[in-house]
């Protein structure tokens, strides 16, 4: 028997009904778009607040916080271990003319200025680095509980995926980077020679608020997001080969001694790779009225061309000297500290 059409009618009406009400709960129970992006940009606490259960189930205050404070104590032991190598490289990078060799800007550095003069600078780069890596840290280990690794999934993407979180975690964190970084520059190479006129880093920053304001604060910004993306993916995306292979292929190592291996390789590593960008980005950087950005390309270009190609690496023992201690330093501390809060129970 062939149905009214009232009836057609109301059938139709109430499959349309709970077809409606079936994928409205289908689009309720999956996180709204706002809410991905939200993720991916480290705004977790804020997706939560949505309401989006993904977030919910993601974020977590004591990861966090342990995140954030195993990165605070890298960044202090990460700081003092690599600063003289740091600025020695800074000084042969922008004054090829004074500083001939590593060699040459230590033994003119400590003869003229003295002994602590390797270490100008530490208190923006510490402050920096607690921030910078409060930011790299916390956000690379949020990226990894929002896309954590498949077990199911192929080499390739086992291998890469580190490096593209590494990638995403460098544009952010060298916004966050930018102004100790130009602090600390400025303040590394003001005295060079044992000029009287050698600046405190708090001179500097007053200087340069004076001069530019805030916007001298984020002078060589493409510059800094230029090398510190590429920087980060292959430091982070490294450090995890590292760790894998050396458990896989070395399993008696103690675990300790994987950390620092792997920081270590993975910031020699990282500064190999990025060295092209850093040259550029110190000269720049050094320079007092350089803009927030359009300044790396010719500045690469002049490099080039003065000093060839080698002037590209110009920097590049200190920076690989620094690399290993400072970096291995850096991820034994946070390694450890988060062993640390796991024992405890927080």
């Amino acid at each position: 028997r062939i149905p009214s059409s009232r009836s057609r009618s109301s059938s139709s009406s109430t499959t349309t009904t709970t077809t409606t009400a079936t994928a409205t709960s289908r689009k309720r129970s999956r996180p709204s778009s706002l809410a991905r992006l939200l993720l991916v940009a480290g705004a977790l606490p804020v997706a939560a607040a949505m309401g989006d259960s993904p977030a919910q189930a993601v974020f977590s205050a004591r990861e966090t916080f342990k995140d954030v404070a195993s990165a605070v104590a890298g960044s202090i032991a990460c700081c003092y271990t690599g600063q003289p190598f740091d600025t020695v490289k800074v000084r042969v990078q922008s004054s090829p003319n004074l500083y001939s060799n590593p060699l040459v800007a230590v033994v003119d550095t400590v003869r003229q200025e003295g002994a602590a003069a390797l270490w100008k600078g530490s208190v923006p780069t510490a402050m920096g680095m607690i921030v910078e890596n409060a930011v790299a840290f916390g956000m690379n280990e949020q990226l990894k509980r929002i896309f954590p690794e498949d077990p199911n999934a192929g080499y390739v993407k086992m291998i890469t995926q580190p490096f593209v979180m590494g990638f995403l975690t460098g544009c952010c964190s060298a916004v966050v980077l930018c102004p100790s970084e130009v602090v600390k520059t400025l303040t590394q190479v003001e005295g060079r020679g044992g000029s009287k006129g050698a600046l405190s880093s708090r001179q500097v920053t007053a200087k340069i608020w004076r001069r530019r304001g805030l916007p001298g604060f984020f002078a060589g910004l493409e510059s800094q997001i230029i090398r510190d993306g590429p920087f980060y993916a292959v430091f982070f995306g490294s450090y995890d080969l590292f760790c894998y292979l050396m458990k896989t292929y070395m399993p008696s190592v103690p675990e300790e001694a994987r950390y620092f291996m792997a920081g270590g390789l993975a910031g020699m590593t990282g500064w190999a790779a990025v060295m092209p960008a850093d040259v550029p980005k110190s000269i720049v950087q050094t320079n007092w009225e350089s803009s927030v950005a359009g300044d790396f390309w010719p500045t690469m270009g002049t490099v080039l061309r003065q000093r060839g190609i080698t002037g590209l690496y110009s920097g590049l023992g200190p920076a690989l000297l620094r690399a290993f201690p400072a970096n291995a330093a850096l991820f034994l501390t946070v390694e450890f500290v988060k062993k640390g809060f796991d024992r405890l129970g927080v």
